[in-house]
C-alpha cells in the first residue's frame, strides 16, 4: 500500500467527512512545486486557494517568521500589543484604495474579516440589512454562509440563516446578465424586499472566487459606489481571494477606479500563515464599541511578520506585473486551445491578471454546464502532475491560481499538462457517451 492510500484510510476514519479534501498528501513544497508523500511532483496551480501568491516557502517570509519566533510567538494583541501589528496596519491603510483616513483591524480568517466588516457597518449606520450577490462566497461561519450566493454545499443542512440578508443578481456577460440587468434587480430588491434606508452594507467580490471567477464590470462597481453614497450604505469589497496582486493590481477594485468603504483581506495577505484584515474609513472601523471586535489569535505575531514580508516581496519582485505576464500567457494558450477543432467544450475563458478560469459546456450554442467534464479535467491534470481547482455555481468552471513567483518555464510546462488533460478528458467523455 502506498503512503497516500494509507493516509486516505486514516483520514476517512479520523477526520470529519464534511471537510472536503483532495487525494494529494503533501510532503514538501518549494515555490510553485509540491511533492506528495510518495515522491510525486506537482506544479501547484491552486496555491492553497490563492494563498501562496509569493510561492511556497518564500525565503523572505521564512526569515521574517523565524526572526519573530526568536522574539515571541503570541501575546494576544488585547493583552500586550506589538509594533509589527502597527506597521502592517499603517501599510494597509496606505495601500488600500481611497483618499481618506483609514484604520485597520487584524483577525485570522477571511470569514472573520467579513463578519467584522458587517459588524462595523451595522454599528456605524445603526441599520441591520446586508446585500450580497448571487454566486458570492464569503465564508462558512453563520453570517458568512448567509451571505454566500450558493446553497450547496455552503448552506445545505445548516438550518435557518440570519435575517435581513438579501441577494442581488451578479453580472455575468457570458450568460447575458448585463450591468443594467443587475442594477435593475437591485432596484427591484429595494422596492420589494428591503428599504435602502435599512441597508447597512453592500458586500461584493470584485472578482468572484468560488462563484466562477466572474468579473464585476467597472461600470457596475462604479454604480454600486453611487448607490451606496446616495443611500448612506457602507460598500464592502471582499478582496480575500482577488487581493494581494493576484489580478495585476494590489486590489481588484483598482481596475474599476472605485474605493470601497471597507476592504476585507486574507489568503495571500500572509503567504500561508493565518491572517486577515479589515481596512477602511476610520469613522466606520471605529464605530464598534471598545472590546466589540478582535480575538485571542487576531493578528498573530508570526502571521503579521509574514504579511509585512509579503508586502515587501510584492513590491520588490513586481508581482503585479508578474501577475499580468503570467495571466497573458495562460489566457493566450487557452484561447488558442478553444479555437481548435474538437475543443467546443471550452465555452468561455476569463480572468484578470493571474486569476484565470475557463467554463466547460456541453455545447457553445446552449451554454449548458458540463460539471462531469470539469471533474474529469481536474482528475486528469492531477494524475499528470498539475493541481487545479473547480469552482462555479454550476460546478463547471476550472480556475487557475499559479503563484505569482512561478518561473515562466513552469507556467509553460503546466499549460502543456493542462492541454493534454483537456484532450484526454474530452476524448474519454466522448467515447463513454
Amino acid at each position: 500500500m502506498s503512503r497516500t492510500e494509507e493516509l486516505k484510510q486514516r483520514r476517512a476514519s479520523a477526520v470529519a467527512t464534511g471537510v472536503a479534501t483532495r487525494g494529494i498528501y503533501a510532503a514538501r513544497a518549494e515555490n510553485a512545486e509540491l511533492w506528495d508523500v510518495d515522491g510525486k511532483r506537482y506544479i501547484d496551480f491552486a496555491a492553497g486557494i490563492a494563498v501562496n501568491n509569493t510561492g511556497h516557502r518564500h525565503p523572505k517570509l521564512l526569515a521574517a517568521v523565524a526572526a519573530q519566533a526568536e522574539a515571541f510567538t503570541h501575546t494576544c494583541f488585547h493583552v500586550a500589543p506589538f509594533e509589527g501589528y502597527l506597521d502592517l496596519a499603517e501599510r494597509l491603510n496606505a495601500a488600500t484604495p481611497g483618499d481618506f483616513v483609514k484604520k485597520t483591524m487584524l483577525v485570522t480568517t477571511g470569514a472573520e474579516a467579513v463578519e467584522n466588516a458587517v459588524k462595523m457597518a451595522r454599528a456605524f449606520t445603526g441599520r441591520s440589512g446586508v446585500i450580497a450577490f448571487s454566486g458570492a462566497f464569503h465564508g462558512r461561519t453563520l453570517m458568512g454562509m448567509a451571505l454566500c450566493g450558493k446553497v450547496a454545499p455552503y448552506k445545505k443542512s445548516f438550518g435557518a440563516m440570519p435575517p435581513e440578508i438579501y441577494h442581488a443578481v451578479f453580472p455575468n456577460a457570458y450568460h447575458g446578465v448585463t450591468t443594467e440587468t443587475s442594477l435593475a434587480h437591485l432596484e427591484q430588491l429595494f422596492r420589494s424586499s428591503i428599504d435602502p434606508e435599512r441597508v447597512a452594507a453592500i458586500i461584493i467580490e470584485p472578482v468572484q472566487g468560488e462563484g466562477g471567477f466572474n468579473i464585476a464590470p467597472p461600470n457596475f462597481l462604479q454604480a454600486l459606489r453611487k448607490i451606496a453614497d446616495e443611500h448612506g450604505i457602507v460598500l464592502i469589497a471582499d478582496e480575500v481571494q482577488a487581493g494581494m496582486a493576484r489580478t495585476g493590481k494590489l486590489f481588484a477594485m483598482e481596475h474599476a477606479g472605485v474605493a470601497a468603504d471597507l476592504v476585507t483581506m486574507a489568503k495571500g495577505l500572509a503567504g500561508g500563515f493565518p491572517l486577515s484584515a479589515v481596512t477602511g474609513r476610520a469613522e466606520i472601523v471605529d464605530a464598534a464599541p471598545l472590546g466589540g471586535i478582535g480575538g485571542t489569535y487576531a493578528g498573530n505575531p508570526l502571521a503579521v511578520a509574514a504579511a509585512n514580508a509579503v508586502l515587501d516581496v510584492i513590491e520588490e519582485e513586481k508581482l503585479c506585473f508578474r501577475a499580468e505576464e503570467i495571466g497573458q500567457l495562460i489566457k493566450g494558450r487557452l484561447f488558442a486551445i478553444a479555437e481548435r477543432q474538437g475543443m467546443e467544450a471550452l465555452g468561455d475563458v476569463r480572468g484578470l491578471g493571474a486569476m484565470i478560469a475557463f467554463e466547460l459546456v456541453t455545447d457553445r450554442a446552449s451554454r449548458n454546464p458540463d460539471p462531469a467534464l470539469t471533474q474529469a479535467i481536474v482528475a486528469e491534470a492531477e494524475a499528470r502532475g498539475l493541481i487545479i481547482l473547480p469552482c462555479g455555481t454550476r460546478a463547471n468552471v476550472v480556475r487557475l491560481l499559479p503563484p505569482l513567483t512561478t518561473p515562466m518555464e513552469q507556467v509553460d510546462e503546466a499549460l502543456g499538462i493542462l492541454e493534454a488533460s483537456l484532450e484526454a478528458a474530452i476524448t474519454k467523455m466522448a467515447q463513454a457517451a
